[in-house]
């Protein structure tokens, strides 16, 4: 049977219209069922509450934006949890509006422990950190933060950041804490793109971290906030990233009315962040513009460690070396003493470990505790500051403290009344080529030698300056400590403490 023209186009479109039919009935039930999924996931996020808490650490009780704040957030999203937080309840009290809570970190008789930790009122799985003043124009915003920092898997960026717009752009930093040393060394990271990964920040921004890893640190909450944290965050490796956008809006800026609160807000900062540094163990602070502060003992307060037991400091038993402010203090002291030898005629010639330092490291070793020089005894009469010392002491017109050490026939120099980092003077005197005393410590080292060495004496850097030292330095170091004692260092008292890895740090 022959099919006609007419017969066949008619098939055609009858075929054409049912495959038609089908794929509009297809995609029709594909978006019904994306609809369906959409609706269960709702469902369960409506099952499982919010997952981002909205957390204000860093106000000052005496003039702040605290309720504005929660205001802002809870009118885009009224269902975020809203926490302050304060060391003491505030005054004047805080006025917050429905949804928002204080939580008072210093304990109370009358309560129970977790009513005062925050780790027991934050049930979501983010804590949102957030400055005072800020503002949340874009409700979606914290949603993108979310996915940056899920985006992430588990790797090192364990913080995502968005910057506050203010005065002041956020800065990216590379922050590197070295415990051992007492020291948090920040330098800049390269200029900001979006996306810049870097392990600090400087400025105001808003900052995301799951709450499983804010409630890992030791203090989650410490103040200055983003000094505690990244500080603590560093040390485990976790990075920060910061993006360009989202950004948040800062309409209270400057935060304070007056000259007279800002002043009041910088000294609280400052003495806040001596307080943190001092409790971390940070005793120096190395800023990007190349700036220090120091948060350890100067001239005007006690050294940073006690009465030091067999050779041992307490801070070797802490695996830490010497705090970076009694190095120097050690230092100051060193070229002052040596600057008054020098010009005064007496013959001087650094001893001891303080010799091994200038030949490791042309500096004071990095565990030692004083300097140590030798003099000639019959130079002692040329120097004015302790040809008098047979008793007593002499405070200089420049602070330092020249005496007779009670602990034998040597002399000491202190940094000053209050703090006793000192160098210590040993006059040895020639007798038939050996140089030689009349006491004598139970130091190893503390030994006759042959005046050889002294003649002559030759220059060496040490401690910034260049001092003089034996001219065989090796033999001489030998003699007294023992064969290889410059390849192998070891601690004063090795059967007290002793650290495996010093070859490693120190390069040697």
């Amino acid at each position: 049977m022959r099919i006609s023209f007419c017969q066949g186009l008619l098939t055609g479109a009858i075929i054409l219209n049912l495959l038609i039919l089908y794929y509009v009935s297809r995609a029709q039930q594909q978006m019904m069922e994306k609809r369906k999924e959409l609706g269960r996931g709702t469902r369960r996020a409506a099952l499982r509450g919010p997952r981002v808490t909205v957390l204000l650490r860093e106000f000052e009780n005496f003039e702040n934006y605290v309720g504005d704040v929660a205001n802002s957030f809870l009118r885009q999203r009224p269902e975020l949890p809203f926490l302050a937080v304060a060391d003491l309840s505030p005054y004047p009290p805080l006025v917050l509006p429905e949804g928002a809570r204080l939580l008072v970190l210093s304990p109370s008789p009358d309560q129970p422990p977790q009513a005062h930790r925050p780790e027991f009122h934050v049930q979501t799985e983010f804590v949102l950190l957030v400055p005072d003043g800020v503002e949340l124009e874009q409700p979606r915003a914290i949603e993108r933060l979310i996915r940056e920092l899920e985006g992430e898997g588990g790797g090192p960026v364990r913080l995502v950041a968005a910057p506050v717009l203010a005065r002041a752009a956020v800065q990216c930093l590379h922050l590197r804490v070295n415990l051992r040393e007492w020291t948090a060394t920040y330098s800049p990271a390269a200029s900001g793109s979006s996306g810049s990964v870097c392990t600090a920040l400087q400025g105001d921004a808003i900052v995301l971290i799951r709450t499983e890893d804010l409630f890992n640190l030791s203090v989650p909450l410490g103040r200055p906030l983003f000094s505690s944290l990244f500080v603590q965050t560093a040390l485990r490796g976790w990075k920060v990233k910061l993006l360009e956008n989202p950004c948040f809006s800062a309409n209270h800026r400057p935060l304070f009315s007056s000259a007279h609160n800002q002043w009041k807000a910088d000294t609280r900062l400052k003495e806040a962040t001596g307080k943190l540094m001092r409790s971390f163990g940070l005793k120096r602070l190395l800023l990007p513009d190349g700036k220090e502060q120091w948060y350890g003992c100067s001239k005007e307060t006690p050294r940073c460690f006690g009465t030091v037991q067999e050779d041992t400091p307490d801070y070797l038993y802490l695996d830490r070396w010497t705090p970076p402010c009694c190095l120097r203090a050690l230092r100051e002291t060193t070229k002052y003493v040596i600057n008054i030898l020098e010009s005064s005629g007496v013959r001087y010639w650094l001893e001891g470990g303080s010799l091994l330092g200038a030949i490791r490291h042309q500096d004071i070793i990095p565990w030692d505790y004083d300097v140590d020089l030798g003099i000639y005894l019959e130079d002692v009469p040329n120097c004015d500051h302790l040809k008098n010392l047979d008793s007593g002491s002499l405070v200089d017109a420049n602070g330092y403290v020249w005496e007779r050490a009670v602990e034998g026939d040597f002399y000491r120099v202190q940094y000053s009344e209050a703090n006793h980092l000192h160098v210590d003077l040993w006059p040895f005197y020639s007798r038939n080529g050996v140089m030689t005393k009349d006491t004598w410590t139970e130091h190893k080292q503390d030994v006759e030698f042959p005046e050889h060495f002294l003649q002559p004496l030759v220059p060496m850097p040490f401690a910034g300056i260049t001092a003089y030292g034996p001219n065989n330095h090796r033999a001489f170091l030998e003699l007294k400590f023992g064969e290889g004692v410059i390849e192998n260092p070891q601690y004063p008292n090795p059967a007290k403490k002793s650290d495996e890895n010093i070859l490693t740090i120190t390069g040697s």
